[in-house]
C-alpha cells in the first residue's frame, strides 16, 4: 500500500471515530468513507431506477452504505458489484467485488436514500 493510501485510510479511521452515532453501536467494524460507483440489483431488477447513479457512502468489512434515489425495503436481498480502481488496490487492472447481502437499514437523507447492507458473501474478480 502506498504511503498516500495509508494516510487516507488512517484519516478515514480518525474521521469515522469522530462522527459515530448511536447506530454505530451495532456495527461490527470500522467504516471508511469511500465513494465508488455500484452496480446494484434487488429482486431481479436494476436499482438506480431510470439510470440514476448508485454509489457507496462508506464501506466496512461487514457491509456498505449506499446513496441512491430508489428505496430498497429492509430485509430485501441484494446483489451488487463494486469496482475498485487498479491504482487504489495496486493491481494492473480494476478489481470487481461481486457481493450478495441484505438490507438492514433504509432512510431518507435529503433528496436521496441511504441504504445499509450487510455483506453475506463476496467474490473478487479481476477485469
Amino acid at each position: 500500500m502506498s504511503e498516500a493510501a495509508k494516510g487516507t485510510v488512517a484519516e478515514a479511521n480518525r474521521e469515522g471515530s469522530r462522527n459515530r452515532t448511536a447506530y454505530t453501536d451495532v456495527q461490527g467494524a470500522p467504516r471508511f468513507p469511500i465513494k465508488l460507483p455500484v452496480a446494484l440489483k434487488s429482486a431481479g431488477s436494476q436499482s438506480g431506477v431510470n439510470g440514476e447513479p448508485v454509489e457507496t457512502e462508506n464501506i466496512s468489512a461487514n457491509g456498505v452504505l449506499f446513496r441512491m434515489d430508489a428505496d430498497v425495503p429492509v430485509g430485501s436481498a441484494v446483489d451488487f458489484t463494486i469496482s475498485l480502481p487498479a491504482d487504489v488496490v495496486g493491481a494492473a487492472a480494476d478489481v470487481q467485488v461481486d457481493c450478495r447481502g441484505r438490507v438492514v437499514r433504509s432512510f431518507a437523507d435529503g433528496s436521496r436514500r441511504g441504504v445499509g447492507v450487510v455483506i453475506d458473501e463476496y467474490r473478487f474478480e479481476r477485469k
